[in-house]
């Protein structure tokens, strides 16, 4: 998984994209069950966010359709560190 991200001060919320290629993961299905999964966790975390945002997740391995809600949310949650994007709590 990849985080892209931009400042974008002319907008008051952050924007959200989740791309999965056709590529990576064949079944639409599998690829709109990973997508729902990963906007509902950053639903949560878009409000701690130190300012506004464009930011669009890239997912490159099909292997997140099989890890569980707290695998997913440790790697995205190390990302988001990464990026510093992420208010420290």
């Amino acid at each position: 998984m990849t985080i892209k991200y931009v400042s974008n001060p002319h907008r008051k919320q952050s924007r959200l994209a989740v791309v999965i290629s056709k590529k990576t993961l064949k079944s639409s299905v599998r690829r709109n069950l990973i997508r729902r999964r990963v906007y509902e966790y950053m639903r949560i975390k878009l409000p701690n966010l130190n300012k506004v945002y464009d930011i669009a997740i890239i997912v490159t391995s099909s292997d997140l359709i099989n890890l569980t809600h707290t695998e997913m949310s440790d790697q995205i949650n190390q990302l988001l560190k990464q990026t510093g994007i992420q208010k420290n709590s």
